[in-house]
Formats: C-alpha cells, structure tokens, sequence
C-alpha cells in the first residue's frame, strides 16, 4: 500500500512532456526551503493500491511519462516498486526525485536498489537552499543531478542524462 501525498496527472515541471506526478507522503530529509513540507510526516497522506494508481495513470492518454516525487520516493521503495514496474511493461518513462545519491541508493536496501534498477531517470541530491535556482531545468538546487539509470547502473557510477528533452538543449 503506497501512503501518498497526491498525484497531478497533467504535470508540465516534473520533466518533459505531460506527465503523472505521484508524490508520495513522509520524507527523513527535511531539507530547508523544501517546496514541499507538508509531505514530510509519514503516514499522514492517503493510502492507495498500486493498481488503484496505474489506473490514474492511465485515464490520461497525453501521459508518456512518471515522474515519484514527495516527501521521498525511496522511503517507499518497497510500495513503489510494482508500480514503476508495471509502467515500464507499459512503456511509460519512469523518473524519481529523491533526496539521497545515486551512489547511496547504489548501496541501500533491497528495496531501494530495485526501485533504482525499473527507473529511466533519477533527480538525486537533497535540495539546497543556498544553491537554489529558479533557472534549472527540473531541479532545484544545483547541486541535484539528472541521472540517466540505465547508464549508471552499467557503469557502477552517476552518469548524466544527455537528453535533449531532460537538458533543454
């Protein structure tokens, strides 16, 4: 059972094209300035069954893509994993923000690293105020990275994403 914070099924900000945001409910990270505080307790959203999700997903037909976002994705990892699972055997592009590196959830849970292992794209780093910039393309800091997964998983190491639809290139 996912505990979520809610889902925008027409997202334009949370990566290219139209997109479903699930943000899910609890965050550890409580990063100053986070645009999302209200998802920091956990067990404080709604619960939903995967399926329940996907069928959200799926009443949108401009939807290409899935973008977790929070509170923290991988605090749910578990939860999470059959849903990005299922969107992938859809063909949907899955990304996830997250608060932890790449190279943390390289070495986490079992969970963590399936979750990691079903993604397209991964936004890592906590959000940090003081290197906040509202000119970054689907980042908030700096000092967050858009990871191409697949990639990273091969080489063992962050890699960048490169696409022109993720740079704005």
């Amino acid at each position: 059972m996912l505990n979520l914070a809610g889902i925008v099924s027409d997202s334009i900000v949370d990566g290219p094209g139209i997109r479903t945001a699930v943000f899910c409910q609890g965050c550890p990270h409580h990063c100053p300035g986070c645009q999302n505080p209200e998802t920091w307790a956990f067990g404080g959203g709604t619960d939903m069954e995967a399926e329940q999700v996907l069928e959200v997903i799926r009443s949108n037909p401009l939807c290409r893509g899935v973008t977790f976002s929070g509170g923290e994705p991988f605090a749910q990892a578990g939860e999470l994993y059959p849903l990005a699972l299922a969107l992938k055997d859809l063909g949907y592009e899955t990304a996830s923000y997250t608060g932890y590196l790449f190279e943390d959830l390289l070495h986490g849970t079992p969970d963590q690293r399936k979750l990691l292992d079903v993604l397209d794209v991964l936004i890592d780093g906590p959000f940090l105020l003081a290197e906040r910039s509202l000119n970054l393309r689907f980042r908030g800091s700096a000092n967050q990275r858009i990871l191409n997964v697949p990639a990273s998983l091969v080489e063992y190491r962050a890699v960048w994403e490169t696409s022109p639809r993720w740079t704005g290139e």
